[in-house]
């Protein structure tokens, strides 16, 4: 069975690549911020559902006959949700309003196939922000910006992001990106991994 992923994430790609997964890449073609915006102010979980199941759908009215995997991630800090920022001094707001707080990370996965979605997986991460000074927001920007401008949560877990949290609660692969361990196993059921 072929595998679709339908995401330009390097990260996601990567996930893939290292558990042997054999994929091919198309991007879906969805405006996320039209979905969000018809969707209204929802539950985090049910927003990073919608889109994953919106990309893997998209690709899949594309190519039918393969299974199709979207995935998306999204934050919320304090009830607020918040978006990958636009631009540098954006990003230094949102890490300024994190400072202190708790990041909620909720990272969905759909399997689609025939333009249909057959499997869901979602999980969350908690990272607890430390309080960050304005000189340590700029220094860590000088070092990470612009790669962490392609996350919602404005951090690379796998680069500097550690520097952010005191506490971090959550499977690390829900924090990369995707709910990798899920996502297998929805794999495995579907035919497309042995088991």
């Amino acid at each position: 069975m072929s595998l679709i992923l339908a995401s330009g994430s390097a990260t996601r790609r990567a996930m893939l690549d290292q558990c042997g997964v054999a994929h091919a890449v198309v991007q879906a073609q969805v405006d996320e911020r039209a979905l969000e915006a018809e969707l209204g102010i929802g539950e985090p979980h049910a927003i990073a559902l919608a889109l994953a199941e919106a990309k893997a759908r998209e690709v899949s009215d594309r190519h039918p006959e393969a299974f199709v995997l979207g995935g998306d991630s999204v934050v919320a800090v304090a009830g607020r949700r918040f978006d990958k920022p636009g631009d540098r001094d954006e990003a230094a707001e949102h890490l300024a309003f994190f400072s202190g707080r708790t990041i909620e990370l909720w990272s969905a996965a759909a399997l689609a196939r025939d333009g249909r979605v057959v499997e869901r997986v979602i999980d969350k991460a908690e990272l607890a922000v430390r309080e960050l000074s304005e000189d340590f927001i700029a220094a860590y920007l000088d070092a990470e910006w612009p790669e962490v401008g392609f996350s919602v949560g404005v951090f690379r877990i796998e680069a500097l992001g550690p520097l952010l949290f005191e506490r971090v609660a959550g499977d690390y692969f829900t924090i990369l990106g995707m709910p990798l361990i899920g996502v297998l196993g929805a794999l495995r059921r579907r035919g497309v991994l042995a088991t």
